[in-house]
């Protein structure tokens, strides 16, 4: 549908302008005088190239949904109708995707479709969570509360994929670094020592002659090894794509040394998060379960909650089957049974998501601190051990001229 850009001045006679998407000019211009404008210029918008390229428009970050949220629920809180809270977000909107995202949901809203089944069209953008808490909130007419929630877990779920995302990036720069300086050591400096070497018709040591040999076969085969790399990478994306391998890779994952308790405190706090979010906002609790599995992000944890909600839905207590998974430490199904017992199982669940959101951030930094020693002496022996092998048989040639 084409987007008209108009401006004119209302009957105050202060200036306004604006954007409106309708099938054609003369309906436009129609549309605009409906809300008392007297339109001086109107004409088609141009279509930017994010419109023939999506990518180039930006990607739709939590920041982004965060804000559109929190105005959204405002603006309903203020008694604004629906289509208007959407046309002003779109307006005041600079990313183009998410702009147009609003834009089609303004105009499947406009035809009569629910804004439930209206964001549900855009799973790329709001997840199953986000369409069933809006579902609940239109049907028990508390779409601004449940809007301020959605906000509340999406800025808390950010921040904790952010932890997450921090301690697993900062062991791959440092190794990253320290293989490409290793590379580049192999490839360019190595030779001009070993040629030095050479020259010299001394004795080399046997950790000197490994290195060299070492080098030699970097040199040789470099792209060879740069392509195997990439083939190696490219085969693990496709089987952790298939349904099998994405199965054994997330156990390994949660069996981790190290990371796995990381991830497994993760799991649990988005787990209890998202239940709890979704059950205060009258959302039923098998209902919730299926969300809640499908937005996992492990298959283990996911295959964990759902044999847990079948056990429900034949009548047992939800404590018992989640306990049964062996997933779920004993302290959360406890809390869990707790909560279920005093009919506040919502509250239960916000107060675990809070508690294993500071054990993340405890695991977290915990695990730099691990870190840190570690990486300090992988790098003190590999390129440490590099520079030794080359200076050895320069001190035992200073010993020779020495003597």
């Amino acid at each position: 549908m084409p987007v008209y850009i108009w401006n004119g001045t209302d009957r105050a006679g202060k200036k306004q302008k604006g954007e409106i998407d309708t099938d054609n000019l003369s309906l436009a211009r129609q549309l605009v005088a409906r809300k008392g404008i007297v339109v001086k210029n109107i004409r088609q918008k141009p279509k930017d190239l994010s419109d023939y390229l999506p990518a180039l428009g930006g990607k739709v970050t939590d920041k982004d949904v965060v804000v559109f949220v929190r105005q959204f629920a405002t603006m309903i809180d203020a008694g604004l109708p629906l289509v208007q809270c959407l046309e002003i977000l779109q307006e005041q909107q600079s990313n183009a995707n998410f702009k147009r995202v609003i834009r089609q949901i303004k105009k499947d809203v406009e035809e009569g479709a629910t804004l439930s089944d209206a964001v549900k069209k855009h799973p790329k953008v709001f997840d199953s969570l986000f369409h069933n808490l809006v579902a609940a909130g239109e049907i028990g007419g508390i779409l601004d509360v449940i809007l301020n929630r959605l906000a509340a877990y999406i800025e808390k779920a950010a921040k904790l994929k952010k932890k997450v995302k921090g301690a697993m990036t900062y062991p791959g720069i440092v190794i990253g670094i320290a293989i490409l300086v290793v590379a580049v050591i192999l490839i360019y400096v190595i030779p001009v020592f070993s040629q030095l070497f050479l020259d010299a018709g001394a004795r080399l040591p046997a950790m000197t002659l490994f290195v060299i040999n070492m080098s030699e076969f970097a040199q040789s085969y470099v792209h060879w090894m740069i392509l195997g790399i990439v083939i190696l990478v490219f085969a693990f994306k496709k089987f952790r794509q298939s349904p099998k391998g994405r199965a054994i890779t997330d156990r390994l994952v949660l069996r981790a040394p190290v990371f796995g308790m990381l991830i497994k405190k993760v799991a649990v706090a988005r787990f209890t998060r998202t239940l709890g979010t979704m059950l205060s906002s009258g959302v039923p609790i098998l209902d919730g379960l299926d969300v809640v599995a499908s937005t996992a992000g492990n298959t283990v944890v996911e295959k964990a909650i759902r044999d847990a909600r079948h056990a429900i839905s034949e009548g047992r207590p939800v404590a018992e089957p989640l306990a049964e998974t062996g997933v779920f430490p004993a302290m959360v199904t406890q809390m869990i049974a707790v909560g279920e017992a005093t009919g506040a199982l919502d509250t239960m669940l916000g107060k675990i998501a809070d508690f294993y959101d500071e054990e993340v951030d405890n695991a977290v930094g915990a695990l730099t601190s691990l870190l840190e020693p570690m990486l300090i002496m992988f790098l003190g022996v590999t390129i440490g051990g590099l520079l030794v092998a080359m200076y050895l048989p320069i001190f035992q040639l200073a010993d020779v001229v020495g003597k």
